[in-house]
C-alpha cells in the first residue's frame, strides 16, 4: 500500500537520522576534549579553530570524491558563506570558554541549543510556536540559569563565553535546516569548512604558536573527527525532525563528565546536574509536542 511505503521510508530515515546524530555527539565530545587539551597548552582559540578546518578538508575531499565535484556549486554562495561563518565563530566561543570551564560543564551549558533553536524557529524559518512550547523555553533558560549561576560565589565569567556561542551554534542549525531546503549535505559541508579555514587563517596568524609533534597529531584528530561530525549533523537534520534529533544532544553530558573524570578527574556538581535535568526536560518535552503536532498536521496518504 502507499502509505506503508511511505510510513517505512519515514522511518528509515529518522533511524538514520538518530544515529548519525548519536555517533557525532560522542565524536564532538572527543573533539571538545581535545580542544580544552589544546586551550590549556596555550593556544588560542582561534588558532585550534583554524587547524580544526584545515584538517577538516581531508574529510571533504572524501565527501567529494565520493559525491563528486559538481557538489560544489551551488546558486546560494553567500548563504554558504553565511552559514560558514556562523558555525566556526560559535565553535571558537565555545573553545574559549572551553579553556576556564570543567568539560561536563560546558557541555551542559550547550544543551541550551535547542531552546535557542525553538525560539529562532519563528522569525528564520516562519514556525509556529505554541504557548506550551513557548513556556517550555522559559523553564530551559531558567535550567540554563542554575548551571550558569549569575550573581553566586561560584559563578564563573567564562560562562557567558559559552552561552553566547550556544546562541551563535544555534542560529547556525536553524539557518542549516533553511539551507538545507534546497542544498546538499556535501555542499553544505563543503563550503563551511571552506569558509572556515579562511576566515580564521588570519586570526589564527595573529596569535600563533608553533606546534609540536603531539599538538599536530590532536589538531589532526580533531579535525578529522569534528569534521565527521559536522557532517552527520548535517545528515540528521537533513533526515529527521529537529524536534526529533536536538534532544540526542544531551548524552554529551554522559561523554563529558566520563572524559573530565578520566582526563582532569573532573567531578560536576550538583547544581550542573540539576540545571542539566531542567535543560534536557524542557528540550524533551518541545521534542514531544512537535512530534506530535507534525503528527496531527500531516495530510493523509
Amino acid at each position: 500500500m502507499k502509505a506503508t511505503a511511505i510510513d517505512s521510508r519515514d522511518a528509515g530515515s529518522v533511524a538514520q537520522g538518530l544515529v548519525a546524530m548519536w555517533v557525532a555527539v560522542a565524536s564532538f565530545s572527543i573533539a571538545d576534549a581535545i580542544a580544552k587539551w589544546h586551550g590549556q597548552e596555550g593556544f588560542a582559540a582561534v588558532q585550534i579553530v583554524f587547524f580544526r578546518y584545515l584538517f577538516g578538508l581531508f574529510p571533504v575531499l572524501i565527501a567529494l570524491y565520493v559525491a563528486g565535484l559538481h557538489q560544489v556549486r551551488t546558486a546560494r554562495p553567500l548563504a554558504h558563506i553565511f552559514r560558514g561563518a556562523l558555525m566556526s565563530c560559535a565553535l571558537a566561543l565555545f573553545f574559549w570558554g572551553l579553556k576556564y570551564i570543567p568539560l561536563a560543564e560546558a557541555i551542559a551549558v550547550a544543551f541550551a541549543a535547542p531552546l535557542f533553536i525553538t525560539a529562532l524557529s519563528v522569525p528564520v524559518l516562519g514556525e509556529r510556536v505554541g504557548v506550551a512550547r513557548w513556556l517550555a523555553v522559559l523553564v530551559g533558560f531558567a535550567g540554563m540559569l542554575v548551571i550558569v549561576r549569575p550573581g553566586a560565589e561560584a559563578f564563573n565569567p567564562e560562562m557567558l563565553i559559552l552561552v553566547a556561542g550556544t546562541a551563535v551554534f544555534a542560529m547556525g542549525i536553524t539557518y542549516t535546516r533553511r539551507l538545507a531546503r534546497t542544498e546538499t549535505v556535501t555542499t553544505m559541508f563543503t563550503w563551511t569548512t571552506i569558509v572556515a579555514a579562511i576566515l580564521f587563517a588570519p586570526m589564527a596568524w595573529w596569535t600563533w604558536i608553533m606546534p609540536q609533534a603531539d599538538h599536530l597529531t590532536g589538531f589532526a584528530v580533531l579535525g578529522l573527527i569534528g569534521g565527521m561530525a559536522h557532517f552527520l549533523v548535517i545528515v540528521a537534520y537533513r533526515n529527521a525532525p529537529a524536534a526529533v534529533i536536538a534532544p540526542q544532544e544531551y548524552m554529551a553530558l554522559v561523554w563529558g563528565a566520563i572524559i573530565g573524570w578520566i582526563v582532569w578527574s573532573e567531578v560536576p556538581s550538583w547544581w550542573t546536574w540539576l540545571g542539566a535535568a531542567i535543560v534536557a526536560g524542557a528540550g524533551g518535552f518541545i521534542a514531544l509536542r512537535e512530534t506530535r503536532l507534525a503528527r496531527i498536521q500531516r495530510p493523509e496518504e
